[in-house]
């Protein structure tokens, strides 16, 4: 029976080549290693500090192309490793190899499916980090269940996908869920892969909360946002700024801690308020405004010269009620449909449990294909 098995591997290692093959044409990995080659020649030249702006972008390039060819070399080196612990075991006819091989053989799959996503990614700040921000729509303890569900979902995903994510703020709801929530989730091209998810999402079901177990609606608006440290066009001047220190309330647990060190920071001439109280330093929780501060600024700049910024794509739309990017219904029937772009699935629970590649991918695929 193994040696079946180890057959059967055998070929989808064989048909897995082509398509490396075609992910390093797509990444145009040539190019991205000469490219490399100068960036990297360039920072050893004598003077290459004295342009601060210069020399930063330098770095932030030469990173993005170092993760690049690293991710690629070590997909095709790990093709290389499993082709031959198949052969291995064949000749062996090991079991225990073989449960090995189709654990890393899965594995495999997933980061070559990941690296076909980044394929997609062109946008000039697809390769941030992203800052997620939830607000529960009317309904009260419904609305903010439904918010504190989706903030789980988004963390899940960020775990299966190797990235972190920290908490920048976040306020218990009454009785459960979330009143508001705000999380930056770390790695190379977060912002890229989600922010597809910007927009309304809208649940249907039989509420927990309902001693007549009857049948609820509930919206979340989740805003995604292109985590950016230093954007020299987004200028924040320190006399447009207001900032409050209060001290943090709610249920909270550990999510809140009781010194007067939570900040609120308006910004005057736009009116935005952003607010952070998770850490224990007044400094830090100032950090995290400024962070979620920056991320909003440029959102308003997208929003108003669209026409300029035309990738950032996913922070463009309006967050109305009633507008759902995607519908996730739990009663009658179970079912989790984008409406833009009609994918859909019935596996609730996995979707729940940070599945949303399908989802993201149809999204990118649409826009890839709508900007050719």
């Amino acid at each position: 029976m193994a040696l079946i098995e180890y057959d059967i591997y055998k070929q989808k290692l064989r048909d897995l080549e082509p398509e490396l093959d075609k992910l390093s044409a797509a990444l145009d990995m040539d190019n991205a290693k000469q490219e490399a080659e100068r960036l990297t020649a360039e920072t050893e030249q004598d003077g290459f500090w004295n342009d601060l702006q210069r020399s930063q972008k330098v770095q932030i390039r030469l990173k993005q192309l170092e993760n690049k060819i690293s991710r690629q070399e070590k997909l095709i080196n790990t093709w290389k490793d499993l082709t031959a612990l198949c052969e291995m075991g064949q000749e062996a006819d090991d079991a225990d190899l073989l449960a090995e091989l189709k654990e890393e053989y899965a594995d495999l799959e997933r980061q070559t499916e990941d690296a076909r996503m980044s394929t997609l990614l062109s946008g000039e700040y697809d390769a941030s980090s992203a800052i997620l921000q939830f607000h529960p729509g009317a309904g009260g303890t419904e609305a903010q269940d439904w918010a504190q569900m989706l903030y789980r979902m988004y963390t899940r995903w960020t775990e299966r996908h190797g990235f972190s994510y920290k908490i920048l703020n976040y306020e218990d709801g009454d009785e459960a869920g979330i009143k508001s929530a705000t999380i930056s989730i770390e790695g190379e091209n977060a912002y890229g892969l989600l922010k597809s998810e910007n927009g309304v999402h809208r649940l249907v079901r039989v509420s927990p909360f309902d001693a007549n177990a009857r049948r609820h609606t509930s919206f979340t608006a989740v805003e995604v946002m292109p985590q950016i440290e230093d954007d020299h066009s987004i200028e924040i001047r320190d006399e447009d700024i207001e900032m409050q220190v209060y001290r943090a309330s709610g249920a909270g647990g550990q999510h809140v801690n009781k010194t007067s060190s939570a900040v609120r920071i308006i910004h005057k001439p736009t009116g935005i308020v952003v607010a952070s109280q998770q850490e224990r330093s007044q400094f830090q929780n100032k950090d995290n405004c400024m962070k979620m501060l920056r991320a909003k600024l440029l959102e308003l700049k997208a929003q108003q010269h669209a026409e300029k910024i035309s990738d950032i794509k996913g922070v463009q739309m309006k967050i109305e009620w009633g507008s759902q990017i995607r519908s996730y219904v739990f009663m009658p029937y179970q079912l989790v449909k984008d409406t833009r772009t009609g994918f859909e699935t019935s596996a609730v629970d996995d979707v729940m449990d940070g599945d949303l590649d399908g989802f993201l991918n149809a999204y990118l695929t649409k826009i890839a294909t709508e900007k050719n």
